[in-house]
């Protein structure tokens, strides 16, 4: 797939997740099909540039580009500035929260809370892209802020008259949260509306689901999120589907571990081993969530605190399952 002038493997994308796309986790899900990740949210408050999170969040070293890095806020200068600033730091795309629900963020009028002010949307997108007239800027958004205002399709014109080279949308408005199902009516209504690509964002879960997506909303690509915390294979059986029509068999424990294995890995030599312990604890879960003994497991995961003990009490708990049968997942919420 060529997106943004980038050749991709395919039209498979990582969402932004705070907490959890971190470069391992992008890393990883690129390795196992992923065409694109895109980073979690970086702050436009120079402030704050400096600090170890915010160092971390920008850290692409070695990973397969592009790099998209996304900037949240809700000042049209700073966030300007915040383009510039990663750019110059090696963004090539540079992507702009419109999304996130959470209250924090939504307080201080940025994330989802910006699609209740057209104008200031209409002013933050031109101003982040006159600051980086070579780098294709990207917008991610709900369909409203609640159900009675669903205006994904007015800013999506919006986005296209300002430059913004495509934009992702999240089945959801603001209101919604996560809960209930994602919609896909308003992002195949914003696909007819709009030349420029369109990425459905919601409850794909399945390889099925992202084939129904696609086809329901005509979309240029998915964007995966929630679903594959614990499963980074998702996007290679979603690959393989569309591609054959097929449903790939699930991984076995065996490979499962030996992926999980290498993700600690990668965490440990990341955030060091402090940090790295306390971010593996919720991927760990993740990875054994509705494996029988599970729930057991992860609670005594959380009384250890050493590298070598978190290692050998997943390896214990993998060896104790069968290598060869494949694990059966429940759809993802």
């Amino acid at each position: 797939m060529n997106y943004l002038g980038f050749e991709l493997r395919n039209n498979l994308f990582v969402a932004p997740m705070a907490g959890v796309t971190d470069r391992p986790f992008r890393q990883l899900c690129k390795k196992l099909g992923a065409g694109l990740a895109v980073s979690e949210m970086v702050t436009s408050n120079s402030l704050l540039y400096g600090s170890a999170k915010t160092r971390r969040r920008a850290d692409h070293a070695g990973e397969v580009e592009p790099i998209v890095v996304q900037i949240a806020g809700a000042d049209p200068a700073m966030l300007a500035a915040a383009a510039r600033y990663n750019v110059e730091r090696g963004a090539q795309i540079i992507d702009i929260n419109m999304g996130c629900p959470a209250k924090k963020v939504c307080n201080v009028m940025a994330g989802s809370a910006l699609m209740q002010n057209e104008p200031l949307v209409a002013k933050i997108l031109e101003a982040v892209v006159r600051a980086v007239p070579e780098t294709p800027v990207t917008l991610k958004f709900r369909t409203g802020w609640n159900r009675e205002n669903k205006n994904a399709p007015t800013i999506a014109r919006i986005a296209e008259e300002s430059g913004v080279r495509a934009v992702a949308i999240h089945g959801r408005t603001r209101a919604d949260q996560y809960q209930g199902s994602a919609e896909y009516d308003t992002i195949a209504l914003v696909k007819t509306l709009v030349k420029i690509p369109v990425i459905a964002n919601g409850d794909i879960t399945t390889p099925e689901k992202a084939k129904f997506v696609l086809d329901y909303t005509r979309a240029d690509g998915v964007m995966i999120g929630r679903a594959a915390q614990g499963r980074p294979w998702l996007f290679r059986e979603i690959e393989h589907y569309l591609k054959t029509g097929a449903v790939p068999p699930a991984p076995t424990f065996h490979e499962i571990h030996a992926i999980l294995r290498t993700h600690l890995a990668d965490l440990y030599a990341f955030y060091g081993e402090e940090t790295g312990i306390k971010i593996a604890r919720k991927h760990i879960g993740w990875y054994t969530k509705g494996i029988a003994g599970a729930a057991r497991f992860r609670h005594m995961m959380n009384q250890l605190d050493s590298i070598d003990a978190q290692l050998a009490a997943t390896d214990e708990f993998f060896l104790s399952q069968s290598a060869n049968d494949p694990i059966s997942y429940q759809e993802a919420a």
